[in-house]
């Protein structure tokens, strides 16, 4: 009996905790996503855990991320540069997450930092899919996209 109501414990914390992820605001999944990266547990760069990639990326992008960085084989693929800093060296200051501005199930998140002594600002597209927020795009300052740098390369 004690097993059987640690098992139903058990899957009852599991819904909650996969119910809870599901909830995350688009600005708390870009926050969740430097965090990572700062802890050096990127999605980014890495060819080992699909799933990480998948949590915070919509499949065009998280597709294009992964084939990467198989392809890549440790070495510099098409992202020469940190997409989330957008740069190749960083001392960031002042970095602030802004509140998400969601228009039905799109979502724009903007992260501002000081690189350096260089006001950055980072935007992220975003999209429902079930029920999830998952990131669609990161645009930079510059006029360039992260989708836009992968499907020229790519060719399309």
């Amino acid at each position: 009996m004690r097993h059987f109501l640690f098992l139903l414990l058990l899957v009852s914390f599991s819904s909650f905790l996969f119910a809870a992820d599901k909830a995350v605001t688009p600005e708390a999944l870009v926050a969740r996503l430097y965090k990572a990266h700062d802890a050096e547990k990127s999605p980014f760069f890495q060819d080992k855990d699909r799933a990480l990639v998948d949590r915070y990326f919509a499949k065009e992008l998280a597709d294009f991320l992964w084939k990467d960085a198989k392809e890549s084989k440790g070495e510099v693929g098409v992202i020469d540069f940190d997409p989330l800093y957008n740069a190749q060296d960083t001392e960031i200051k002042n970095f602030v997450v802004n509140k998400a501005k969601i228009d039905g199930g799109k979502a724009t998140v903007v992260a501002s930092f000081m690189n350096f002594d260089e006001k950055t600002r980072i935007t992220f597209k975003l999209v429902q899919m079930d029920d999830a927020w998952k990131i669609s795009d990161i645009q930079y300052t510059e006029g360039h996209a992260l989708l836009k740098l992968f499907k020229a390369a790519a060719g399309n």
